[in-house]
């Protein structure tokens, strides 16, 4: 199967042209300003480096980070009101409580704490009020909101009262982007709450990159059919991409993960992403990215979906680089650094340069860096080198040193030998490791509920993986290729009746276009 693999970074945009496990063509280009145009010109621009005709590409898959820097930047984002199921409980601590004053004046934050709910032993807190939730969200309405979030309390193991809310809203206010946080996240009212009001005012602005990236799709392989990748290094179908853009925060580095275990043939590993403002770190486990176990924050918002267990600082290719010590980054010139660093024939000093004048790389013209103060060259390359050991060590999770695989464009400054790791490995193509992730990704189905012990624990599992299968086929696996890469059981404590969350995932190769469900772009 020929796939295009894209993955949009800060600095570079990266795209390859795959058969199998081939690579037949690859480009990396600085990110545009406007990002939408970087990835459609990559998409024509890889296809044409590889030599197939766009008619042989049978998938587009694409990594991006439209939907985490317009939550980072506050921009783009819908009027979003949080309607909370817990009255008369739950009003000590309201919606929105904990987030930053400028992302909640920044989606225009409204909402309510309304009757509903469920006691975590299934007891009904209060019944749903219709009339109650059609006179305040008509009120929303006239005030411009444009997204609303449904939480209820305790809906990851009841979620009646929340789907019967959110389709009294979709039917009555069609207008509106509607989330059931239930979909988006697990136990834990206000993480849960706060990641579906994000997903919330995301909805429009999703709708628009995802038709922007058919677009492309369309001009420059028309029999393709489109995916997203999203946090666990697997791939979602287009329209789920709309539904559920958190799914997609932490694509990139994931597919950096997936690349090097993919390029190296390790699948149990540390990875150093290096790219061109930041370096990330993560752990794969059996070729995947090890899942973090604590909630996760993003944007200084608690949320409860899953996140990969990544690590992130401020060491890039295109760090600034200050004063005697010096001292590196964290900001960057990010993908400006073809014209501003000085082996690039520009006037500012960068990480870059320094690994250069060091010996590391001869990228560039070194000529430029060879009047720089070979101590100031050497104490930031210790300074460099200090970082990434730092980092290093605070993802490991075991005395023993691990095998370290380095990827991405940036990864010139990191030397070859480095304190606790077994052996620093650079695999072929590791500059694009990114966008070969994205390429090769499998596509995922996953049940996450809590149930009732009512059958037998084989039963309950087996329907788990069941359903998670069943909608791995549906996203467009090969039905055959599935298989579990994850099934958990945690008994749920202080219920009277015997209760468990069961979490299942799969995988799945993705089937030939011809095979492939009627989803085309």
């Amino acid at each position: 199967m020929i796939r295009v693999g894209i993955d949009v970074g800060g600095t570079n945009t990266d795209a390859v042209v795959m058969d199998g496990d081939r690579v037949l063509g690859a480009v990396k280009s600085p990110t545009s300003e406007e990002v939408l145009t970087g990835v459609v010109n990559a998409i024509g621009s890889v296809i044409a480096d590889s030599g197939v005709s766009p008619e042989q590409v049978e998938a587009v898959m694409i990594g991006t980070t439209q939907f985490t820097n317009a939550v980072i930047e506050r921009r783009r984002l819908a009027r979003t009101a949080v309607l909370r199921l817990g009255l008369p409980a739950t009003v000590s601590v309201p919606p929105f409580e904990d987030w930053p004053d400028d992302l909640r004046s920044a989606i225009g934050a409204v909402s309510a704490v309304v009757h509903g709910g469920r006691e975590f032993d299934g007891r009904t807190i209060s019944e749903v009020d219709p009339a109650e939730i059609a006179d305040t969200v008509s009120r929303w309405v006239a005030e411009g909101v444009e997204a609303v979030a449904v939480s209820a309390v305790f809906s990851p193991a009841y979620p009646e009262q929340e789907r019967e809310v959110v389709a009294l809203i979709e039917r009555e206010f069609p207008q509106l982007d509607v989330v059931a946080s239930g979909d988006i996240g697990g136990l834990g009212l206000l993480e849960r709450e706060n990641a579906a009001a994000l997903n919330a005012s995301l909805r429009p602005f999703a709708r628009k990159v995802v038709e922007a990236f058919r677009s492309g799709v369309r001009q420059h392989a028309p029999g393709a059919v489109m995916y997203i990748t999203q946090n666990d290094g697997t791939l979602i179908g287009a329209e789920l991409a709309e539904r559920f853009p958190v799914l997609t925060f932490a694509s990139g580095p994931t597919n950096s993960m997936r690349g090097a275990a993919f390029l190296s043939g390790v699948q149990d590993a540390l990875v150093l992403d290096v790219g061109g403002t930041t370096a990330d770190i993560g752990a794969i486990v059996g070729g995947f990215p090890r899942a973090s176990a604590v909630a996760a924050t993003f944007a200084d918002v608690r949320t409860n979906f899953r996140m990969p267990d990544l690590l992130s600082f401020g060491l890039g290719g295109g760090s600034l680089v200050r004063g005697e010590e010096p001292r590196i980054g964290p900001d960057s010139v990010g993908y400006r650094i073809t014209a501003e660093a000085l082996v690039f024939g520009g006037g500012t000093l960068t990480a870059t340069d320094l690994a250069v004048a060091g010996g590391m790389s001869a990228i560039g013209d070194p000529a430029a860096v060879a009047g720089l103060d070979p101590q100031l060259v050497s104490r930031g390359l210790a300074s460099m080198r200090a970082m990434v050991e730092d980092a290093l060590d605070r993802m490991r999770t075991s005395r023993e040193d691990q095998p370290v695989i380095v990827v991405g464009g940036g990864s010139i400054l990191v030397p070859g030998e480095l304190a606790g790791a077994a052996r620093v490995i650079r695999p072929p193509h590791f500059e694009i490791a990114n966008a070969v992730g994205a390429a090769i990704a499998q596509v995922s189905g996953e049940f996450d509920a809590v149930q009732p012990l009512d059958r037998s624990r084989e039963e309950l599992l087996e329907d788990a993986v069941w359903i998670a299968t069943r909608e791995a086929v549906a996203q467009g696996a090969e039905p055959e290729s599935v298989r579990v890469v994850e099934l958990e059981e945690i008994p749920v404590a202080y219920v009277d009746g015997a209760m468990t969350r069961i979490r299942a995932k799969v995988v799945g190769e993705l089937r030939r276009s011809a095979d492939a469900p009627a989803r085309t772009v």
